[in-house]
Parts: structure tokens; sequence; C-alpha cells
């Protein structure tokens, strides 16, 4: 179309806009954003409003007396006049507009509703005083390796003790910290925070290696990378570091080039979540990672599915193949743990084993198996799950 007709594209949609809903506000925020607002008495006529607009935008646009079909993404955030922030409004649909174009939907955030949406752009405020506040904690869940019967390893879990909400887990703001541009900040404070807590765990005898789960928006950050890099440098730490596929497909050539350097530094890398999202072994094979996590979905119907046995049993052989162990997450039954032993699977991890627990904790659970690593005969951990719970 050449730049100065894209540049006037927003006032060719403005004007069906007007066409469509002709009492609407319209304001063109960039070259592919418009801002439109309007009032209604309820949430459901807006609603509607919208569907109407977003419908008006399926038949083709004509550009110059050329039709031209356009790709619309529509972000909704609708509250009470009497509540009318314009801030709050801008983020909500802001919020919106970027669900939106993951989902492909119209996604509508109503603030008049304490939903989880609203939740989330509070949150989103709130996380840079929580990090510095001390309200993040963390928790750590074993990973036992199958044949040497002991505890190898630990994942360590962040969570957010919200001084009016209460314990608020990852899925809930893992996700706000990325959007908010916090999460570089809060992996940081984490990784700080192993490195600490593993200093404690070296003074009761256990030198094991922790890891820290990456977002796939650290893997393309320059800066977050040079820090952790010299963070490494100067701590004498055993960490690991999990990494999701998405997060490498997202931006290949960085991911992979910052990967191999925290693996140079002596980070053990692990794939996280494999089979949950779109595999490929075209990355796969590139990654220099040492470990390779299947996800739990295929691990809790081991026993009762047909297919997930075939899986789980081919994954693992890839994985030895490539020259790395498998851990199995999502571990909750002993026959599980019995037909992952029998498949050739490294690791285990999961509630029967332990569920999360606090550092104390973590370290009673580790000082009361402490005979396990001692055993003069094969020990097992295929045991009752109330054996394994505890802690």
């Amino acid at each position: 179309m050449g730049r100065a007709r894209a540049d006037s594209l927003v006032l060719d949609v403005a004007r069906r806009l007007s066409d469509i809903v002709p009492d609407i506000r319209i304001a063109a925020a960039g070259r592919a954003v418009i801002e439109i607002a309007f009032e209604r008495e309820s949430p459901e006529e807006a609603a509607d409003d919208i569907d109407r607009i977003s419908k008006g935008f399926l038949r083709a646009l004509d550009l110059d007396g050329e039709p031209h079909q356009l790709d619309m993404h529509f972000g909704v955030a609708a509250a009470p006049l009497v509540e009318d922030d314009e801030v709050l409004l801008a983020e909500a649909a802001e919020s919106a507009l970027d669900q939106a174009r993951i989902d492909g939907r119209v996604v509508m955030l109503d603030l008049s509703r304490a939903d989880l949406a609203f939740d989330k752009l509070t949150l989103m405020r709130e996380l840079p005083r929580a990090i510095a506040n001390g309200e993040m904690f963390l928790q750590y869940q074993p990973k036992v390796h199958v044949r040497r019967q002991e505890i190898a390893s630990a994942e360590a879990l962040v969570r957010w003790q919200h001084p009016t909400r209460g314990l608020i887990l990852p899925g809930d703001f893992i996700s706000v910290a990325e959007q908010a541009g916090e999460i570089s900040t809060l992996t940081l404070w984490t990784l700080r925070q192993v490195i600490e807590d593993q200093k404690k765990l070296r003074e009761d005898g256990f030198d094991m290696l922790l890891f820290v789960n990456i977002s796939g928006q650290l893997l393309a950050d320059p800066a977050f990378v040079d820090e952790v890099c010299g963070m490494l440098a100067t701590a004498d730490a055993k960490l690991g570091f999990e990494i999701t596929e998405t997060a490498v497909i997202r931006d290949p050539e960085s991911a992979i080039r910052h990967l191999q350097f925290f693996a140079d530094s002596g980070v053990t890398l692990a794939i996280d979540d494999y089979g949950a999202g779109l595999s490929s072994l075209a990355y796969l094979k590139k990654l220099p990672a040492r470990e390779l996590k299947i996800d739990k979905m295929f691990v809790t119907q081991l026993t009762s599915s047909n297919r997930d046995p075939l899986i789980v049993r081919s994954t693992i052989d890839l994985a030895h193949a490539l020259e790395m162990e498998v851990t199995a997450e999502g571990v909750e039954t002993p026959s599980a743990l019995a037909l992952l032993s029998v498949m050739g699977c490294d690791m285990v991890q999961g509630f029967l084993i332990s569920r999360p627990l606090g550092l104390d904790a973590f370290r009673k659970f580790l000082a009361d198996d402490g005979h396990l690593e001692n055993a003069s005969g094969p020990a097992s951990f295929v045991r009752p799950e109330s054996f394994w719970k505890r802690a």
C-alpha cells in the first residue's frame, strides 16, 4: 500500500466505525490502533454494539477502489460512570486487547465486577511494592532420582503472600509480572534468594541442584542475561534453569545464544512442560539442555490411558538418545512411579514424593529422609502416599 496510505488507513476505519455506531467518540492511537469511547445503560448493551462493529468489519474495506480485508482485534473495558477512571479504563482496555490478540476473539473486562481480570490490573500496580516489601517467598518441590533412590534436586517455586488477599499462586501473577515489565526484577530476586537458601542446605549437608523457572521474555533480554552471568561468576551456587519450548520458539536465535551463555556459566538447563505446547525437534536438538521434563498432563493418566504410556516411553527414549535425563512431573500414585521406573525415567516429581515446601519444612524433609542415602540395601520409593506426604 505504501507508507503514506498505510498511515491514513485509520481514517478509513474511523469512517466505517462512525457509520456503524454514530455516537461513539474516536481517536487514533497509532497507525494500527484506534480508541473508541461511548456510554450505554449496561455492559450488555455495550457488548452488543461491539459485536455490531466487529461484524461490520467482516466485509472488505474499499481502499482507493480496491477491496481489502482487515484483521481486527477488539479489547474492551467497561465501568460505571460514577467510578469512571480514565487511566484505569485505558489500562484495562490495553490488557483486554493484548488478550484479544492471543485468543483471537473479542475480550471485554467489566470493571464493576471483582473478577480475576480486574484483579490482575490491581496486582500489576501492587507487584513492584510486593517485591520490595518482602511479600514474596519460595517453596521447594524435590525431585527424586529413581535408580539412585535419593533426592537429587529441587525446583524453586515463587509465591506471593498478599497482606489482604492472602496467598497468590504463580498462575495468577507471573503473567502480570510479564505484562508489567517486572518479571526481570522478580526473577533476579528469586535467584538471589535461591543462592542464599542453597547455602543453608549445604550447612545441613545437602549440596543439591536447585532449579529456577525462567520466563521466555527474559531469554531475549541481554541486560538480564548479563546480570545473571555476573551473579553466577561471584556466587558459589549450583543452579538449574527450567525453560519452556515456547519460550525458545519466540526468538530462537537469541534464546539459544543466551542459553549457551548460561550453560557455559555452569547452569544446568532443563526443558520444562515438554509436550504441552508445540514440541519441535528442530529446536530440541539445538538446545544445550541436560534434562527434559515431561508435562504432567501425560503422567497423571499414565495408568488409565492407552496412548499416554506410548508418548511417555518414546519421549524418554528420545531424550536419552540426545544425552538428556528425563523428569516426569505430576507423579501422584505408586503405580505411575512403578511404570515410569520400568520405562527408564530418570527422575520423578510430584505429590507422591512431596508437595512444595517452605525452606524450613524442606530442610526437615531432607533430614528425615537422610537415612535413605546411607541405606545398605536398595531402598524403594514405592511407599504409601501417607508416607510421602507427612512433611
